[in-house]
């Protein structure tokens, strides 16, 4: 067999073995048996020509595999999966789209708006308003918080709570445009920080407050220049403020020096009415607490300090009454004692430490307490030293004279709670247009506090305290009416309320060695001053449930919840 021969049946088998996919069905009957590897078995079904095969991917599931949905949240103990407790109403954790929009109404008082923003973190506090008192370049930061420490400086000067100066310290910074801003309060440091951006400096400033006077009618114009400031409507530019600033300090007190020591009588002789005294008490009283005023004001003048201008004050009262009683004279010495010791009770700086304490400004509330303390302790030196001298001359004090003898006159002491609410106003140096209004709240408090203790036989504390509500009520409601802030009307009203009587009852009795009666009284009258700072606070607070606070939310808690 020669080559060619060879090579042709190779051939022909090769052409068989390649044989389209296509002919082999067609061939199938006429060849017996198929001799080719490549050939399909009998009923496979074979796709058409020019169709690929559907699956390509060696990645792709085959056909008839079921594979189970993929799980919604990755198993509990990833970093990235949220607890099972995990709740949408919770505000554990941000959500996706961001912080919610916390919306402030313009039509409630600043003070609300303020505060409420105080109490958010930086980053969750509302975007800035427009700001349209600066030029294009920007507020002229310096001055910007130079302002709002000075306006801090007179309101916390005046007696102010420590958290309504931060907020209007925010409020004047922030209707500058300078939103990331943090005021800081203390009894008397003020300081102020302002950050732009996280990549910024920041720029601080502090400020010392070195006096303090009780001028309510400067306290009104300063809390009307923030007003002012916080109005989108009323421009007021950074010269305007300092303008307004200055005036402030230069004018002069609404009431002359003779009206604040006639003030100072009539406030000891309306208090010793309250507590049985007559017509003879009321001048004895009066007479007593006005020596103690200029007294005091003599020692003011030679630049001793308050402490001792206590000390001196509470003097010639004690010394009115023991001097009655070594002449035997018809009058009821220790009312005359008592109401002089009205007319010197810091029921003010208590009531401002006590909110402090409250609203969880703990060192400023120490301080002022601390301050309240020393003050308690020049009256205690003053009065015990008359007391002990006129017991060693033979005075017969009974602790029980002031408030023994005839039955209650209601009508009588409703006057003299308001002539002792009128007088108090006057000694804060109040406005003329709030004189009438904080002195009939005066009145109501005594009337809540008689209808309580004598006509129902409340304990007085509890008495005490449902009064002090009641002021604190009514002055926050007038003070959100008026745009304006709320001391005004509750210190001069909570004066029937200050336990001048159980101050005497306790200084007494150590004088008289009877230690354990006269540490009973004492306490009892803490425990009075203390129902009337509370009071006052809570009924402020109350008062906020029917004013609308100015968020989307409730006001949040000052600092922490539940201690933690």
């Amino acid at each position: 067999m020669t080559d060619a021969e060879d090579r042709k049946p190779q051939s022909d088998e090769a052409r068989n073995a390649f044989v389209p996919l296509s002919g082999l069905a067609a061939t199938a009957d006429n060849e017996s048996s198929t001799t080719s590897e490549f050939a399909l078995p009998d009923g496979l079904a074979v796709p058409k020509p020019g169709q690929e095969s559907e699956t390509t991917s060696e990645f792709a599931l085959p056909d008839g595999l079921d594979v189970a949905p993929p799980p919604q949240h990755e198993p509990e103990g990833s970093a990235f999966s949220t607890p099972r407790t995990y709740s949408a109403r919770q505000a554990t954790f941000t959500p996706p789209t961001g912080v919610p929009l916390v919306r402030l109404t313009k039509d409630v008082p600043w003070q609300d708006r303020m505060r409420t923003m105080l109490r958010m973190p930086v980053t969750e506090r509302p975007a800035p308003e427009p700001v349209q008192r600066h030029d294009d370049s920007g507020p002229a930061v310096p001055r910007v918080l130079d302002l709002s420490l000075r306006i801090g400086e007179l309101l916390l000067a005046g007696g102010e709570g420590a958290e309504d100066v931060e907020a209007a310290m925010f409020a004047v910074c922030r209707s500058y445009g300078l939103d990331r801003c943090e005021p800081n309060v203390t009894f008397t440091l003020l300081a102020v920080s302002y950050q732009p951006s996280l990549v910024d400096d920041p720029v601080t400033a502090s400020r010392t407050v070195r006096r303090r006077s009780p001028d309510y009618t400067r306290l009104a114009a300063v809390y009307q220049l923030v007003d002012d400031l916080s109005d989108d409507e009323t421009q007021v530019s950074l010269e305007e403020a300092y303008r307004r600033l200055a005036e402030m300090r230069r004018n002069r007190h609404p009431y002359p020096g003779w009206a604040l020591t006639a003030a100072s009588g009539l406030l000891a002789g309306s208090a010793s009415v309250l507590v049985g005294g007559g017509l003879l008490v009321f001048v004895a009283a009066a007479v007593g607490a006005m020596l103690g005023d200029r007294l005091a004001w003599l020692c003011a003048g030679r630049g001793l300090p308050e402490f001792y201008q206590f000390t001196v004050a509470a003097t010639p009262p004690a010394a009115i009454g023991v001097a009655l009683t070594l002449a035997h004279a018809d009058v009821k010495a220790s009312a005359v004692i008592t109401g002089g010791l009205f007319a010197l009770l810091p029921g003010r700086a208590l009531v401002a430490g006590v909110q402090d304490g409250l609203t969880g400004f703990y060192i400023t509330a120490s301080a002022r307490l601390l301050e309240v303390l020393y003050f308690f302790v020049g009256i205690v030196i003053g009065v015990l030293t008359v007391l002990y001298f006129g017991v060693q001359l033979g005075a017969n004090l009974v602790p029980d004279a002031a408030l023994g003898g005839s039955d209650p006159q209601p009508v009588l002491q409703i006057a003299a709670s308001l002539g002792l609410s009128l007088a108090f106003a006057v000694l804060l140096q109040q406005e003329r247009s709030t004189v009438l209004m904080v002195t009939l709240n005066g009145g109501v408090a005594w009337v809540v506090y008689g209808a309580m203790h004598d006509a129902g036989d409340i304990s007085p504390v509890a008495s005490t305290a449902v009064a002090a509500g009641v002021v604190g009520l009514f002055g926050q409601l007038l003070a959100r009416y008026r745009f304006a802030s709320a001391l005004p009307y509750t210190t001069a009203a909570i004066g029937p309320l200050l336990p001048g009587s159980a101050t005497y009852f306790g200084l007494l009795g150590i004088a008289q060695n009877e230690v354990d009666s006269g540490l009973a009284s004492l306490t009892k009258a803490v425990a009075l001053a203390m129902a009337i700072a509370i009071g006052v606070n809570l009924g402020s607070e109350i008062s906020r449930l029917f004013l609308r606070i100015g968020s989307a939310e409730k006001r949040r808690a000052a600092k922490r919840t539940r201690g933690f």
